[in-house]
């Protein structure tokens, strides 16, 4: 392993991403067949949601997209019984735990051997999102909460739609609840939708990233981290990105922070 310097005094987090940075591939389905599954979706809404996620996944977001994710997600589980879906939990974690990438699991012992928070960020509801957080031992969870009445979900938001912005307006409030410096802190993701939340924190990582991402990451002297289907891992160095620390076994390198202010951060 390379010589890594023990980072500056004070508390950080990392924020991931959870499809592709953490799992491979997509958890839609996942999370879909479960659902259908259990009844709480019926079959012709359970195909549109497939044929959406599988349109989102090539095409990418836009605003249009963005909104349509939102409405999905709060349209999915508005009049389900908040039981009913956390239920959805004993099959969806197994199965998402069995997706996780090696390279991730390095990566998160890392961040943790450096004593620094880590977060699961998706826009799934929080229920969905937290559970497979605490079966992988991170701190904690951020997802989308819709708000409750009786113990059943109205279909409207108590608190910001994790998708995009709404992404860093819920992890700056993480952040004044426990006291993170962001620029201390990394976020992991494979999405230009979360743009926003790669630019909140001092150490923005693109991991297996669309092409809109890649561009913009080779022109901000980011670190672009490619998982394999595999266990091996390349990292492509742009020529901005000064530094990196290496993860044994798994072939895997993240780089430094951003050109002007680049040091190694791990310990």
């Amino acid at each position: 392993m390379t010589d890594i310097q023990t980072p500056a005094p004070g508390p950080s987090a990392a924020f991931f991403d959870r499809d592709r940075p953490l799992i491979s591939g997509s958890s839609a389905f996942v999370l879909g067949i479960a659902a259908w599954r259990g009844k709480l979706v019926p079959t012709h809404q359970f195909v549109r949601d497939a044929v959406s996620a599988l349109s989102f996944k090539f095409a990418g977001a836009s605003d249009d997209t963005s909104n349509g994710v939102r409405d999905r997600i709060l349209g999915a589980v508005k009049g389900v019984r908040v039981d009913d879906l956390i239920a959805l939990n004993t099959d969806i974690v197994p199965k998402l735990m069995e997706k996780l990438r090696p390279e991730a699991r390095r990566l998160l012992d890392q961040h943790r051997q450096a004593e620094r928070a880590t977060y699961i960020v998706s826009a799934s509801p929080i229920e969905l999102v937290e559970p497979l957080a605490i079966a992988l031992g991170m701190t904690g969870g951020i997802g989308t909460r819709s708000e409750i009445v009786d113990g059943v979900y109205t279909g409207e938001l108590a608190g910001p739609f994790c998708y995009g912005p709404g992404k860093v307006e819920a992890i700056r409030e993480i952040a004044r609840e426990e006291g993170f410096d962001l620029e201390k802190s990394w976020a992991y993701s494979d999405s230009a939708s979360d743009l926003p939340m790669l630019q909140c924190v001092g150490h923005p990582v693109a991991v297996n990233p669309d092409t809109k991402l890649e561009r913009y990451a080779g022109q901000e002297g980011w670190p672009i981290v490619v998982f394999s289907k595999r266990t091996k891992a390349v990292i492509r160095r742009t020529t901005q990105a000064v530094g990196a620390a290496g993860l044994v076994a798994g072939g895997f390198a993240t780089g430094a922070r951003r050109a002007a202010r680049a040091r190694r951060f791990f310990r």
